[in-house]
């Protein structure tokens, strides 16, 4: 698993400047490629990690990533933007990336963003729906 957020035992008393992620990040094995889940919220303040999470599993050669986006409460466009670049990146590798069961508000971003035109998008939400309706 790996962890954006990164402490000490005594974070109020060790003197060490800290900063809290809100985001989690696991990699497992799937049954056609590396499966990645996210939980928390992605934004510009995690999209370092997430970038490099999902460029780690490129580098492997993989051609097929699944991304469980269940957990994931918020993603910005930055975060949306590293999805994105792997998708081309599989795309162009003659494979693909698929998003899978996304919240509500991370379906209607995907959605508004047209990334649900270009990348698979299973589960969850429908895209297409306003949640607030």
């Amino acid at each position: 698993m790996i962890r954006a957020a990164r402490s000490c035992d005594a974070p109020a008393w060790c003197g060490n400047q800290h900063r809290v992620s809100l985001l989690e990040i696991s990699v497992a094995a799937g049954e056609s490629g590396p499966l990645l889940s996210l939980s928390g919220e992605a934004d510009v303040t995690t999209a370092a990690e997430l970038s490099e999470a999902l460029t780690a599993q490129l580098a492997g050669g993989t051609r097929h990533l699944r991304v469980d986006l269940s957990g994931l409460r918020f993603a910005d466009s930055s975060a949306i933007r590293a999805l994105v670049l792997a998708g081309r990146t599989l795309k162009q590798r003659g494979g693909a990336l698929e998003l899978a069961n996304p919240q509500p508000v991370v379906a209607r971003a995907l959605s508004l963003l047209g990334v649900d035109q270009a990348i698979t998008i299973r589960g969850g939400a429908s895209a297409g729906t306003d949640p607030e309706r």
